[in-house]
């Protein structure tokens, strides 16, 4: 159901791959909850997935390729997106990550600092870069709001999720620092939402992954928040309705991050 809580706002999704996305789920609801888009990936991203079909299902929204890692990328990505909504941006979906490490099966304690400092680059650096182009071509409105997507594994150790872990901690502390000067400049809002495991197609790449998603789940009181939850939550941070909720790292995960331990898990263990 519509409220449209984004009538009128106007968004660059970054990171949608296929249906299992989730910045593909955030970017259907933005659409419709009013909002105009542009849809980004990586040029090699938009050769495996499948795009197109969300542009169509998003008003034929601008699907423009950039490596967010590459600051002429940003640039022209932000200056196509700004001539096509005929101004600036009013919100923008950070939802890229990888682990070089992962892929390849190093294990944390043997890693390549070499693929590390590409797995930061790729998956916290980009934040960064995305918001200093936002930044120096004023491209965000004021009051605009930034989301980007983490997991608890910034804060606690999950085994087989490799130098993620550290990504993600990244990540949310430069959406902090960033957040602290965007919003004395503009009234620009940053944050990160820390969501329930998911069985995303990059997710489903994590060595482990269902015992995650399944411990998860028998831990959080509500269950685990769904993918098309989380895109509900994203408009909410995108919306007016959260004007003033900044810099902060929001648990979206049923419950998960503040359990000690449940029932559940206690009988699974010990019978």
């Amino acid at each position: 159901m519509s409220c449209s809580l984004l009538k009128g706002k106007k968004g660059i999704i970054f990171g949608a791959l296929d249906e299992k996305s989730i910045a593909w789920k955030v970017a259907k609801r933005a659409y419709e909850e009013g909002a105009q888009l542009v849809l980004s990936n990586a040029p090699v991203a938009l050769r495996m997935g499948e795009i197109n079909k969300l542009s169509e299902e998003c008003g034929n929204a601008p699907v423009i390729g950039a490596d967010a890692t590459v600051l002429d990328d940003l640039k022209n990505l932000f200056g196509q997106s700004m001539e096509h909504f005929g101004g600036g941006v009013d919100f923008i979906l950070h939802s890229i990550g990888m682990s070089v490490n992962m892929r390849k099966g190093i294990d944390y304690h043997n890693m390549s600092y070499v693929h590390n400092w590409k797995t930061f680059d790729i998956s916290s650096i980009s934040l960064h870069k995305i918001l200093r182009v936002a930044w120096d071509m004023d491209a965000l409105n004021e009051w605009g709001s930034v989301v980007a997507l983490s997991y608890i594994a910034a804060q606690r150790v999950f085994p087989n999720y490799n130098e993620m872990s550290d990504a993600k901690a990244l990540l949310e502390s430069i959406a902090r620092n960033f957040g602290y000067y965007y919003g004395v400049k503009k009234k620009v809002r940053v944050n990160t939402v820390s969501q329930s495991p998911v069985k995303t197609t990059a997710g489903s790449g994590v060595k482990g992954f269902e015992g995650f998603q399944d411990y998860a789940e028998k831990m959080s009181p509500l269950g685990n928040a769904t993918g098309e939850a989380c895109a509900d939550y994203c408009i909410t941070l995108f919306s007016d309705l959260t004007r003033y909720v900044t810099m902060q790292n929001l648990f979206h995960d049923g419950g998960f991050s503040f359990t000690g331990v449940s029932p559940t898990v206690i009988e699974h263990v010990y019978g």
